[in-house]
């Protein structure tokens, strides 16, 4: 019965915005009237909609608690004699029993015949409260209507009523956003100082060894593994560098083809080509790499090691020759390619804000197109194409499905693009992962990476304004 608010909430809007329209034009006859009929319209369909969103929001949030009320009421005495998991289990079933679906657990006699009546009961309770609240929802839409209704006059202001209704959605909005904000940095302080409590700060920022572990065994009390988090950086930072490398040219040298040399017919086809990029799953990156380049890295650093062992390199071709699939080099690569249509596309909408005025006065004084690119058209479009590198900087940072499938999970402090590594990112995937305590410093672990990795986030963006605001001030 979902699909019955959603329905309710559209026809009362629907009603109430004709109603409200219709109803401001019979009672504005003859007289100048402050508002639009649209105004009044909307006007009624705010007071309609808004009650009854409230109501039902209200109603949502009350109904689990009312329902379980009402059925522990009427619960049998087999039941309540359960301990709290098994209850809990027994009316998971009743639920999947009463929606139609077999129970996922096996109940003895007694308390199989209890499952299909407590099923049954919960389908019927759970459908009278939804038919209830429907009735409450459509019972607030009706009142609100009849209020707006009746407010509708030629003197009355609408459009101020409106617009205030516009401003508090927006702030809505807008506290909606910082509040999210100040949560996820609290949740990160708070779960990260219980992490701090347990392992020093100069262990965990200039550690050496990651290997986060938790005791098992009462003898094992006290090897809590290392939390050595250099290597973590290491990885991030590598395979950043190798994604940049490869998608920073390729994106502004793109972007400035476009741009500049491009004709209309090759701009409109090859820039959406680019921007297909973007919306491919990184799941399907990470196949790519692991299945794909991968392999196809490995194979040619195999031969070039072959064909150096037992010359003067036979070191390096020994070590060429172990080269396996997953590795930095693969991962940075493929990332690289999928970060190129944030270059790209945001490079490309900056160099064509710049104003044409600019192009002909460098042509106009002697200057080659090449000449214009590189002396006019990049200083002014320098603080943009600054933010598109660092937008892509920022999706480097948290990729973690390409990492996983193509560069592995060994935490290696290293600079060889050929080594395995692992990124800070993949590791919070991996100490969260499954059933875990939140009093162990192995997953606290993970709000210990996740503060470092939004302070050096933090840090990289005030850098980056400030270059720009630098290089603006100095353009202008």
């Amino acid at each position: 019965m979902a699909w019955l608010f959603p329905l309710i909430l559209l026809l009362a809007g629907a009603l109430a915005y004709a109603g409200g329209r219709v109803l401001s034009a019979r009672r504005g006859r003859g007289e100048v009237s402050h508002s639009r009929p649209g105004q009044y319209a909307a006007f009624a369909m705010i007071w309609t909609v808004a009650p009854a969103l409230a109501v039902l929001i209200l109603g949502q949030l009350a109904l689990p608690g009312v329902s379980a009320g009402l059925i522990q009421a009427q619960e049998s005495a087999a039941v309540a004699e359960l301990p709290v998991f098994q209850r809990a289990a027994f009316y998971s079933d009743a639920r999947r029993v009463g929606a139609g679906e077999p129970a996922q657990q096996i109940w003895t006699a007694p308390l199989a015949q209890e499952l299909t009546t407590t099923g049954r009961r919960i389908a019927g309770v759970h459908q009278g409260l939804m038919l209830a609240l429907a009735g409450a929802v459509s019972a607030a839409a009706l009142l609100g209507a009849l209020v707006a209704f009746a407010r509708i006059r030629p003197q009355f202001r609408a459009r101020n009523s409106v617009e205030a209704w516009i401003v508090i959605g927006l702030f809505a909005c807008s506290a909606v956003a910082v509040l999210t904000t100040v949560g996820i940095i609290a949740s990160l302080v708070f779960d990260s100082w219980r992490f701090f409590q347990s392992v020093p700060v100069g262990e965990f920022l200039f550690g050496t060894r990651w290997s986060p572990q938790i005791a098992i065994r009462a003898d094992q009390v006290g090897s809590s593994g290392a939390f050595g988090a250099v290597p973590l950086f290491a990885g991030t930072l590598l395979i950043m560098l190798i994604a940049m490398i490869v998608a920073g040219p390729i994106g502004l040298f793109s972007a400035i083809y476009l741009s500049e040399y491009a004709g209309p017919r090759t701009r409109a086809m090859v820039k959406p080509l680019l921007e297909i990029l973007a919306g491919v799953p990184t799941v399907v990156y990470g196949f790519f790499a692991a299945l794909t380049v991968g392999p196809a890295l490995r194979v040619f650093f195999n031969t070039i090691g072959g064909w150096l062992i037992g010359g003067p390199l036979d070191g390096i071709g020994q070590y060429l020759a172990l080269v396996q699939n997953q590795m930095a080099l693969t991962a940075g690569a493929v990332m690289g390619i999928m970060l190129i249509p944030f270059v790209s596309s945001l490079s490309d909408d900056i160099i064509n804000a710049v104003p044409q005025s600019l192009r002909d006065g460098s042509l106009a004084m002697g200057a080659t197109k090449s000449e214009t690119i590189s002396r006019v058209l990049m200083p002014a479009a320098l603080p943009g194409v600054a933010g598109a590198f660092l937008l892509a900087v920022s999706r480097a940072i948290g990729e973690t499905m390409i990492v996983t499938m193509a560069a592995g999970l060994a935490a290696n402090l290293t600079f060889n693009p050929l080594d395995t590594v692992t990124t800070v990112t993949v590791q919070i995937v991996t100490l969260l992962t499954g059933d875990q305590e939140f009093n162990s410093p192995k997953t606290l672990a993970a709000f210990g990476l996740g503060l470092t990795l939004f302070l050096v986030t933090l840090a990289l963006n005030i850098v980056a304004q400030r270059i720009v605001a630098a290089y603006r001030e100095q353009y202008d």
